[in-house]
């Protein structure tokens, strides 16, 4: 079953069921199950045996989230706890936020300042832009920002969450100061010194591979068109229409991470900064850990050396520490002068830890389906198939976008898929043609933060979710329209480069497939927007 086409049962199950239901977690552990069962019948014969090893695999599936065995023994999975452990922080530090009336007065000065809808989406869309450090940081501190004022004129949950995750993934995977860029680089050399290519350096593939990025262009451009339009198609404009009308930012009958659900006291006399402090912390805090532990491991000044070696998820263990340590400072300060009861800091610490374990469980559920995908060696046999197809190379861009795309969609991983494609792509410029190696280079990293951005179980769109206060399948959803007409866009412009090896006509393709757009979606007749 591994490495055949079996082995795309699992991811298009839990897929298929997820849009069917809209239950994630059933749909996550129908695909889970199915995976072990697939793997089980690889290893064993009878009813009897498959089942009992379908359960051993299934726990093995679940601890390995956790811990994993080493030659050395069993060592603790920090990737993932550390992400979980961020998670719960964020959530403890957004209650406190809460209580101290840190969000209340930024809504309330932001609405001074900020006046209309589109300028509430702008501002989000700007913040998204700016910060390129990593997707997962960028996804959840952008959330905690950018909810009081999006909130406050009523932009639905939904519109906040794709505005979230269209602005992480796609401007750090062409950063190259980002973690996602730094990886990337070090792949990519990788990759040139096994087809001894010499005529690029790894950095400066990875700078070609940008103007050819096109997917992070057009979905970009299209975040601003359809704020600048302030208008919406598809799932989104029930979402965006209803809290227009009523002010419901999200549906109250579904399940919200990150929401604090019980009523807390809240300090009517709370400040902008009881807000902006702890996000301040939370940056410099992050990013600090970033450098020092990108230092600490490379021994080396370089800014690129640093970020390829930074401990990502430690770091924002790091920045998650310091900003609760100020959340903390800014709740004492209010206690000392009578503005909240210190008698809450259980409670409130209770609900920010409850409001983020659905997240956590989605995230937990979504893992193991990767991890048992992994195990049938599903992106393998994709690559595999690609790899015995007989393409003329001036469509190979857009075939190769397609894939990455494809594939990142049923792994739930656009890392996975880099990791996979990248070297592939390479092999296959290395022996046809030098001329389409950054095309090709720059189509497996647009397809793959595609497929991600489309994909139900990727860990990036689970946290954008999370980090706008949306609930998950409304998100996927509402987002998914807009992903997929940016992926039409950038298919054609792919197809044009390819033909042409003429990045500008590929950039130009899109562009004018975009003033398309702008002209064929309506403007919103809405007086406040």
């Amino acid at each position: 079953m591994t490495q055949s086409i079996f082995s795309l049962l699992p991811p298009l199950l839990a897929i298929v069921m997820v849009l069917i239901t809209r239950r994630v977690l059933l749909s996550l552990g129908i695909g889970i199950i199915s995976a072990a069962i697939l793997l089980a019948m690889d290893a064993t014969d009878g009813i009897g045996s498959v089942v009992t090893e379908s359960l051993s695999i299934l726990w093995t599936s679940f601890y390995s989230v956790f811990v994993s065995q080493t030659d050395t023994g069993w060592e603790l999975n920090t990737w993932n706890v550390y992400i979980l452990l961020f998670l719960l922080l964020l959530g403890i530090i957004t209650a406190f936020i809460m209580v101290s009336g840190g969000s209340r007065a930024f809504g309330e000065w932001a609405l001074s300042r900020v006046k209309t809808r589109k300028g509430a989406q702008f501002v989000t869309a700007i913040f998204g832009v700016l910060i390129f450090i990593d997707d997962y940081f960028n996804s959840l501190a952008v959330g905690q920002v950018s909810r009081p004022i999006t909130d406050r004129h009523r932009v639905s949950r939904a519109k906040l969450a794709y505005l979230i995750d269209s602005t992480a993934a796609p401007v750090c995977v062409v950063s190259p100061i980002s973690s996602w860029g730094a990886s990337i680089i070090a792949t990519i050399g990788g990759i040139l010194a096994a087809n001894e290519v010499t005529q690029y350096t790894a950095f400066s593939a990875f700078i070609w591979t940008i103007p050819m990025n096109l997917y992070v262009w057009v979905a970009l451009a299209l975040v601003f068109i359809l704020v600048a339009k302030q208008t919406d198609f598809g799932p989104m404009k029930v979402h965006e229409q209803r809290a227009i009308k009523t002010g419901e930012v999200y549906d109250p009958q579904k399940e919200i991470p990150g929401e604090v659900k019980q009523e807390l006291p809240e300090n009517k006399k709370g400040k902008v900064r009881d807000l902006i402090f702890p996000i301040i912390g939370l940056v410099i805090g992050t990013v600090g850990a970033m450098l020092w532990t990108g230092y600490q491991a490379a021994q080396s000044t370089n800014i690129f050396t640093i970020f390829e070696n930074t401990d990502v998820t430690l770091s924002l263990i790091i920045g998650g520490l310091v900003g609760l340590t100020v959340t903390l400072v800014l709740f004492f300060l209010h206690v000392g002068k009578k503005n909240v009861e210190g008698s809450t800091i259980l409670p409130v610490t209770i609900e920010g830890i409850k409001s983020m374990l659905p997240a956590i469980y989605i995230l937990v559920f979504a893992w193991m389906i990767v991890g048992l995908i992994s195990d049938l060696q599903t992106g393998e046999f994709i690559a595999e198939e690609f790899k015995k197809m007989n393409l003329n190379i001036g469509f190979l861009p857009v075939i190769i976008f397609i894939i990455a795309g494809g594939m990142a969609f049923a792994t739930g991983t656009s890392w996975g898929s880099f990791g996979i494609l990248l070297p592939i792509a390479g092999e296959i410029a290395a022996v046809t043609s030098i001329d389409i190696l950054i095309p090709a280079f720059a189509a497996v990293l647009a397809g793959a933060v595609l497929g991600d951005h489309c994909s139900p179980i990727s860990d990036t769109t689970i946290l954008s979710s999370t980090g706008a206060g949306c609930n998950h399948m409304d998100h996927v959803t509402t987002q998914l329209p807009y992903v997929l007409l940016a992926g039409a866009i950038s298919a054609v412009g792919f197809l044009v480069l390819g033909l042409t090896s003429n990045t500008l006509l590929g950039l130009a393709t899109c562009a004018v497939l975009l003033v398309g757009v702008w002209f064929f979606l309506p403007k919103s007749s809405q007086s406040n927007a």
